[in-house]
């Protein structure tokens, strides 16, 4: 059975793609999904697959371990980070870095994630802006996984994400991508580990599923 460890922001695509990804493959596909700092702890212990879509910075980090094959490496997708609310609620102004920053300051509840490439961002974003403690001291900071579950359930005001992440859970709206100057634009990239005979068949499916069309319906954009 091939098996793809993947970063979360990719999970609704994979999902859709499942079946052309098993008819490709010839067989199901395992997908392992979790954010790319947990994949990197669990690859750096011993775990192994077929082939691993994370960070472009993790890719050639685990590349130059020899650990994943650095020739087969090749970008997958770009995301922002956005902003979401519960379905319903008001949406607040996010058009510039001021205006973000006052609501991080006045919303009364607030989620966001540790291991994933968004949290890591807005944790440097909200010391940056000189109100970590602030922040922080009414954020739901979750270990992994999907932010914006905290707003249906009622424990967060707003939620920080991946957008295709935050577009992931019912119930939710979202209010947009961050302003320039308070946004980064991740890049997901894939690559084979090093040995593995079925790793270069499988990334070649997903690259074929990761059209402009599709990355664009799941809150991504195609690099370039």
């Amino acid at each position: 059975m091939p098996r793809l460890m993947s970063t979360l922001a990719l999970a609704g695509l994979l999902r859709e793609a499942a079946p052309a990804l098993d008819a490709a493959l010839g067989g199901r596909v395992q997908v392992d999904l979790a954010p790319t700092r947990t994949l990197e702890a669990r690859i750096r212990a011993g775990e192994r697959a077929d082939a691993a879509i994370l960070t472009a910075e993790a890719v050639a980090a685990l590349s130059a371990e020899n650990i994943l094959d650095g020739m087969t490496a090749r970008p997958l997708a770009h995301s922002r980070v956005g902003l979401a609310v519960k379905a319903g609620a008001p949406h607040p102004d996010i058009s510039t870095v001021d205006a973000l920053r006052r609501l991080l300051l006045a919303v009364p509840t607030l989620c966001y994630s540790r291991a994933g490439a968004s949290g890591i961002f807005f944790a440097g974003l909200i010391e940056r802006l000189g109100i970590a403690a602030e922040v922080n001291a009414k954020a739901i900071v979750i270990p992994q996984g999907f932010t914006a579950e905290k707003l249906v359930s009622g424990e967060a005001a707003i939620a920080f994400q991946q957008i295709s992440e935050l577009m992931e859970v019912p119930g939710i709206e979202i209010v947009g991508a961050l302003p320039e100057g308070a946004q980064t634009v991740a890049v997901f990239s894939g690559a084979t580990f090093a040995g593995a005979p079925e790793g270069a068949d499988l990334l070649d499916a997903v690259a074929r599923a990761c059209t402009p069309a599709a990355l664009r319906a799941k809150g991504l954009d195609a690099p370039g």
